[in-house]
């Protein structure tokens, strides 16, 4: 009689432990409190140390807190005991938070191995494969993506990056173009006028920015390289105008700043050149003076237009 009063008094002890711990998970999903949704899952987790789907939310709540590290941890415990492929995709965006490419890519592929109809997983793969530099990879990956779904122009632009990436510009273009021809949005327009003046089709690049524009006016980036289509097609007035639009959107743009310097410098007022070089090199570093080019490696002209700007900074640094 004992032992069977003992194994009742067990088989209570745990039913209350599992009926108290689905009443905390229950809270922790409601709440959209992330604090409060990783302490609720502790208190799970404490009761029930392998309840996954606890785990699961508190890597949720831990990644979207910043906290990548504990996120992975949280996702590496269900892997252990239950592999799925919502976990190795939602560990691999953690690493690819981190900049973990290589591990990000290697979960994106294993949920995409575990589930073939996980599309999204397909398409962070290709991510990953790009921010690692493997380009042709990338693009077969991408590829995959608009089989499944033809019209994913996301997928479409990120082939196109990566064909950008390859040189081999025609096959950009055309990818370029596709999405364009899809959406027909101030973004497609766009993406292919930044494409078109990375490979000095200036006129083309400006007429895809005057569509950026028209269909959202608010498009602070497309004033930006509006007007830098302006500059480098000799319009320095309407450079001029473009680059102040920029600056209404952000004050501390300096690579609008750096083009209103080249546009005044070559409209010869140099007074007003000599101004907003010195203000962009202010924002960009404000406790030392502009001493060498290498100042302006983070800036737009540096890291795309370095041949060009070199003969500027030559120009302005003598103001």
């Amino acid at each position: 009689m004992k032992k069977q009063l003992i194994i009742t008094a067990l088989l209570i002890s745990s039913f209350t432990t599992f009926a108290q711990a689905n009443k905390l998970l229950r809270q922790a999903e409601r709440s959209t409190n992330l604090q409060e949704r990783i302490e609720l899952c502790d208190q799970v987790i404490a009761l029930e140390p392998k309840n996954l789907d606890a785990y699961f939310l508190r890597g949720l709540a831990k990644n979207d807190t910043g906290d990548f590290y504990g996120a992975i941890v949280d996702y590496s415990k269900i892997i252990v005991l239950e592999p799925d492929p919502d976990t190795y995709y939602n560990r691999g965006n953690s690493r690819y938070a981190l900049n973990d490419f290589e591990g990000a890519k290697q979960d994106f592929e294993k949920a995409f191995e575990l589930d073939p109809n996980f599309i999204d997983a397909l398409y962070s793969m290709g991510c990953a494969q790009y921010d690692l530099g493997e380009y042709e990879d990338a693009v077969k990956t991408f590829w995959k993506v608009n089989e499944a779904v033809p019209n994913d122009t996301k997928a479409i632009y990120r082939r196109a990056d990566s064909y950008n990436a390859l040189k081999q510009y025609r096959n950009a273009l055309n990818n370029y173009t596709l999405a364009v021809n899809l959406e027909r949005s101030s973004t497609a327009f766009y993406n292919r006028g930044v494409f078109l003046i990375s490979i000095n089709y200036y006129k083309d690049a400006l007429s895809d920015f005057e569509k950026a524009i028209k269909r959202d006016d608010t498009n602070s980036n497309a004033y930006f390289f509006r007007a830098t289509s302006h500059l480098f097609l000799g319009d320095y007035i309407k450079a001029f105008d473009d680059y102040n639009t920029a600056l209404k959107y952000d004050n501390l743009d300096f690579d609008a700043m750096l083009g209103l310097a080249i546009a005044n410098y070559k409209m010869n007022d140099l007074s007003n050149a000599k101004l907003f070089f010195e203000k962009a090199g202010n924002i960009i570093d404000p406790d030392n003076t502009i001493e060498g080019i290498d100042k302006f490696k983070n800036t737009y002209w540096y890291t795309n237009q370095l041949f060009y700007f070199k003969e500027r900074y030559q120009e302005l640094i003598k103001l």
